[in-house]
């Protein structure tokens, strides 16, 4: 798998100061690093994470705005049961789903594994694909940021079906675009320039 256009874009705002998903993740975070159970709620962030790019069942559901946020937090909370989670994160999906925000879940799991890797020093990369990524292309993928100068790298995965296939990597400023998508809005933009 090769990065090999970049192009600029607007900073991604990882920082725990602003944004939506960036406070419920610093809640979060605060939360489990005072009850001492930080790194079991880290797994278990990921582990959601990774439940949420398998399920296609469960992203649907979590984005279904016909729902009222009770619904979508009984749902939420039998998933997370029948799948073993804590009592930590189970009230912090409720908490979640109650103020309307299920449909943000992913991005405010991955802002928790973001403050998590500012605060030990590493460098967050935004990865998106059009599926989730295997075991030897996340490994590819880390080989190429690590020949690209970015060795202590923690990357943050989301799945967007509408990219067709191929990659788009964020990390800061720093924007390698290689998704179909991309492509053609290139090729889209470019004829409308020489039209």
């Amino acid at each position: 798998m090769t990065v090999v256009e970049t192009a600029e874009a607007p900073q991604v705002s990882l920082d725990a100061s602003g944004g939506l998903a960036q406070r419920y993740a610093l809640a979060l975070y605060d939360y489990a690093d005072e009850k001492s159970a930080l790194p079991e709620v880290l797994d278990q962030v990921r582990a959601l994470r990774k439940l949420l790019a398998e399920s296609a069942s469960l992203r649907e559901f979590l984005a279904d705005q016909s729902l009222d946020s009770r619904q979508a937090g009984q749902g939420l909370d039998a998933v997370l049961k029948a799948q073993g989670f804590s009592e930590t994160l189970q009230r912090f999906a409720g908490v979640v789903a109650h103020n309307r925000r299920a449909a943000r879940l992913n991005e405010i799991l991955g802002a928790v594994i973001a403050l998590d890797a500012r605060r030990r020093g590493e460098t967050v990369a935004e990865v998106r694909s059009a599926q989730p990524l295997s075991a030897a292309q996340r490994s590819a993928l880390q080989a190429r940021l690590a020949e690209a100068g970015y060795a202590r790298v923690s990357m943050i995965e989301r799945v967007e079906p509408e990219l067709i296939g191929g990659l788009v990597v964020q990390i800061g400023a720093k924007l390698f675009d290689t998704s179909i998508r991309g492509r053609l809005t290139r090729i889209q933009n470019a004829m409308k320039g020489a039209a």
